[in-house]
């Protein structure tokens, strides 16, 4: 539970080894100590427990060992992959893994994690959207259709926990500088992970359900959401 002051004293972080993730527990770290554990695919850690999003049959023991040594604070939904729009629309296989990963895999454990949350009483739940789930555009429709799923799912979930003590905020994050974009040509407003951790820190502070980072990624999103569809299709970032 949250000390008097409200501060974190547990996490689980499911994709422990994002970037943005790892800057958001070290972010959370100079407020008081936190115990994190962390769900990645290859565990080497005594803080780490296997997870692997494509495995569904494994998820529910995954959860179980998540809470298996008292409440958890705050949960990271932060695992996923961009993939590769020019062999993922051409690639059935390809492209469902893709959405499998990013977003069938992440509500197969965020359904029963958000039961446990609202079972202990107290909780929130922090969603690594994308910007990019917003509108699709042309150059990235794969990945940003399993965002769009993922950030859909829960808003949903974030009002069907209103009153029952437990928040969900989603992150709709833009460019962000990490391995995962290393070598990809920058959008606007390109940002970093300790950028991101420190609004998310924000967010979860004002109870916010949905931030966007840079926070001027939210004008331009609405511009954007209005566009007539020829002009939009003239957006190639």
């Amino acid at each position: 539970m949250r000390d008097a002051l409200g501060a974190v004293q547990s996490a689980l972080v499911v994709g422990g080894r994002s970037e943005i993730a790892g800057a958001l527990v070290e972010r959370l770290r100079r407020d008081r100590p936190l115990r994190a554990v962390l769900g990645v695919r290859d565990p080497h850690a005594p803080d780490e427990l296997r997870f692997d999003a494509l495995d569904r049959a494994s998820h529910a023991a995954f959860v179980d060992d998540a809470f298996a040594n008292g409440d958890i604070d705050l949960v990271v939904m932060a695992a996923g992959v961009l993939g590769d729009q020019a062999l993922d629309e051409k690639d059935a296989d390809a492209t469902v893994e893709l959405i499998e990963t990013n977003f069938v895999g992440l509500v197969s454990v965020l359904v029963p994690i958000a039961e446990r949350l609202r079972t202990q009483g107290h909780g929130a739940i922090v969603v690594l959207s994308s910007v990019a789930a917003e509108r699709p555009r042309r150059a990235n429709f794969v990945y940003g259709s399993s965002k769009a799923g993922l950030d859909a799912f829960s808003q949903g979930l974030g009002d069907a926990l209103v009153g029952s003590g437990v928040d969900v905020l989603v992150v709709r994050a833009g460019f962000v500088r990490t391995k995962m974009t290393a070598g990809r040509p920058e959008a606007p407003f390109a940002t970093t992970p300790e950028a991101v951790a420190e609004e998310i820190v924000r967010g979860l502070r004002r109870r916010a359900h949905t931030i966007w980072v840079p926070s001027r990624l939210r004008l331009v999103m609405a511009v954007v959401r209005v566009l007539p569809r020829p002009l939009f299709r003239l957006l190639r970032t």
